[in-house]
C-alpha cells in the first residue's frame, strides 16, 4: 500500500518542479542514486519499469526507502497496462506514470487512490485522461508533440490542466524557462540528471550537484 495519498503526491510534484526518472538493474546502485537525489531535496522520484525483473528491484528499493528515505514518494514509470500497474501498486508505488493513454489503467489506480499520470499527445487525449481521473497528465515525447508551444496552446482553453512533459526537456535556463512559462506543472528528466559517466564513476556528490543546479534554474524561471 502506498505511504502517501495521491493528493500529497500531486502537490509535491508541483512544488518540486522537476521529477527525476531513472532505471538500473543494480539495486545497490539505485540506492546510491536515490540517496544523492534525496540529498538534493528530491521527494518525488520515478523509477522506470524497464528490463526483466524491474518490479523486484522496485520492491526492494521501496522497502528500503521507507526506512532510509522516509519522505521519498517513489513511483513507477513506463507502465503500459493495467496488470503491470496493479503489480507495482501491490509493491507500494506512490504513483504510476505511463507513456500512453490506456483507459484500463484508470480504475485500477483510482480504486486504490493512486495518482495516475497517463501519456497524452493531443488535447482530446488530455481531456479524456482528466475525465478518467488523472490529476496530472504526461505529454510524451514532449518535444515531438509540439514542445512548449503545445502546452501553451492547451492551457489557453483548458487552464486547469496540469501537464508534465518528459522528453525534450534540457537542463538549461532556455529550455526550462520555455516549458514553465508555457504553463507546465513539472517536468520529467532522466539522463540529463544522471549522466552515464557520473553513474559509471559512482560520483554521487556530482549527481547531487547536478540536481541542485537544475532545481535552482527551475526556481529562477518560476519567479
Amino acid at each position: 500500500m502506498a505511504r502517501f495519498t495521491r493528493i500529497e503526491v500531486a502537490l509535491e510534484m508541483g512544488r518540486q518542479g522537476v521529477i527525476p526518472v531513472f532505471y538500473h538493474a543494480d539495486v545497490e546502485l539505485c540506492k546510491e542514486v536515490l540517496k544523492a537525489s534525496y540529498a538534493a531535496g528530491i521527494r518525488v522520484f520515478e523509477f522506470t519499469n524497464r528490463g526483466d525483473f524491474a518490479h523486484e528491484v522496485f520492491g526492494t528499493l521501496n522497502r528500503w526507502a521507507a526506512t532510509e528515505l522516509p519522505e521519498l514518494m517513489l513511483g513507477v514509470g513506463s507502465v503500459v497496462d493495467a496488470p503491470t500497474a496493479a503489480l507495482y501498486i501491490q509493491l507500494g508505488a506512490a504513483f504510476v506514470v505511463s507513456p500512453l493513454l490506456n483507459e484500463e489503467m484508470a480504475p485500477v489506480c483510482n480504486r486504490r487512490k493512486i495518482l495516475w499520470a497517463p501519456g497524452c499527445g493531443s488535447l482530446s487525449e488530455i481531456g479524456r485522461a482528466e475525465e478518467l481521473g488523472a490529476e496530472i497528465v504526461k505529454i510524451f515525447p514532449g518535444s515531438s508533440v509540439g514542445g512548449p508551444e503545445f502546452v501553451k496552446a492547451v492551457k489557453g482553453p483548458c487552464p486547469w490542466s496540469s501537464i508534465m512533459p518528459t522528453g525534450g526537456v534540457e537542463p538549461t535556463e532556455e529550455s526550462l524557462g520555455a516549458w514553465f512559462k508555457a504553463g507546465v506543472t513539472c517536468v520529467g528528466m532522466g539522463s540529463n540528471l544522471f549522466p552515464k559517466k557520473l553513474i559509471e564513476a559512482g560520483d554521487w556528490a556530482a549527481i547531487t550537484e547536478t540536481i541542485d543546479r537544475v532545481r535552482a534554474i527551475v526556481a529562477a524561471v518560476r519567479r
